[in-house]
């Protein structure tokens, strides 16, 4: 076996005895022995959010022994493979087997960060706010051109994506939107996203074919599931209902069904627009519980309270990522250095390697440079 194949074995492996550690692996067929007989209890579901909180822990942990066992198995195959072809002599299948392992360790290495997403709220569901900067029409696009980028990312990765409220941009593009994205780590996976992103491009706005910059800022928050309590005071909120102006369609209220929710103490305004008036009063509001669960895990992690800090105005300075359309094709995220020339595949929502990338950062606390600093 060549040593460029061994390396890339050694690393599956790596991969795998992280999984391991991360399930307490000699416990876990114990712990599953467990988990089945509670959920065969009968009286289980008297309590249902105690019975959705075992189903969860359960899951998980059906999950990563599943994905375990068939990065195992696959890792076998293919070495297996690669051991006969060799004695056969038969290159075609080495190089299948060879190119599977590559592709193969790039799934364990996605799946071992997955791991590390063990926050209090990783696991859960998230709001995703979208909020044009200065700069009109050109920024409203950009707005509309982000959204798009998570919607395809969340899709792509099973999520449910559920549009919460939109206003749109008065000749082009949006002006804000707010999503709920559900599915298991959304929160742990999307919370990297949370700062501003700059746009540099030929405008299709301006008949001059002048190159602009443009800015939106993006913000993540978990959605608080019933395990956590948030109480908050009726008086200290505002609660109003007005007519959504969005851009047409289906999007249309005939009604003043849309709600805005005002929380006086820490001037956070969540809206929905997109249901009935009763609907979108308990959106907004478990939104707002959410902003303010997000407050609190702000205040424990210093290290997410920095970044929200240092999102401010979408504008100079404040960027995490550029995105960069003329004279060259680059995306750059500013924290970790990571960057690719296939915006496209980025704008179509491929940000996998930029969200791996900022969790492996705040795990290890290096960014992609000053590791191969140090490797140096």
């Amino acid at each position: 076996m060549r040593a460029e194949i061994e390396s890339v074995v050694a690393e599956i492996e790596n991969s795998l005895e992280l999984l391991r550690q991360r399930m307490d692996w000699e416990t876990a067929p114990h712990r599953l022995e467990e988990f089945n007989a509670r959920v065969e209890d009968p009286d289980l579901w008297n309590d249902p959010a105690r019975a959705q909180s075992l189903m969860r822990e359960r899951q998980a942990l059906v999950d990563a022994i599943e994905t375990h066992d068939s990065i195992k198995a696959e890792l076998e195959d293919n070495v297996g493979l690669i051991e006969l072809g060799e004695a056969e002599g038969d290159a075609e299948v080495v190089a299948e087997a060879e190119a599977a392992l590559k592709t193969l360790a790039k799934r364990a290495a996605a799946k071992e960060l997955e791991a590390l997403l063990n926050g209090e709220a990783d696991a859960n569901d998230t709001f995703l706010e979208i909020n044009a900067g200065a700069g009109g029409t050109e920024s409203c696009d950009w707005a509309a051109m982000v959204a798009r980028m998570y919607v395809r990312w969340a899709e792509s990765h099973g999520y449910t994506v559920e549009l919460q409220s939109e206003s749109a941009g008065e000749e082009a593009g949006i002006k804000s939107a707010a999503y709920k994205i559900s599915g298991r780590n959304a929160y742990g996976w999307l919370k990297s996203e949370s700062g501003v992103h700059r746009l540099v491009r030929i405008s299709p706005f301006d008949s001059s074919a002048r190159r602009h910059t443009s800015f939106c800022s993006v913000w993540v928050y978990p959605v608080v599931d019933d395990a956590i309590e948030i109480e908050v005071n009726p008086a200290d909120i505002r609660i109003d209902t007005y007519r959504s102006s969005g851009a047409g369609g289906q999007h249309v209220n005939k009604t003043d069904s849309a709600v805005r929710i005002t929380h006086h103490p820490t001037g956070i305004v969540v809206t929905s627009s997109e249901k009935s008036q009763h609907q979108n009063r308990d959106i907004a509001m478990k939104a707002l519980k959410s902003r303010l669960y997000q407050m609190e895990l702000d205040r424990r992690n210093a290290a997410i309270a920095e970044a929200h800090e240092a999102k401010g105005e979408a504008g100079w300075g404040n960027q995490i990522r550029s995105y960069v359309l003329h004279p060259y094709q680059m995306v750059k995220d500013l924290r970790t250095g990571v960057e690719t020339s296939d915006t496209k595949g980025v704008l179509d929502g491929d940000l996998d390697e930029f969200m791996a990338a900022t969790l492996a950062m705040n795990v290890s606390g290096k960014s992609r440079a000053e590791a191969q600093a140090e490797g140096g």
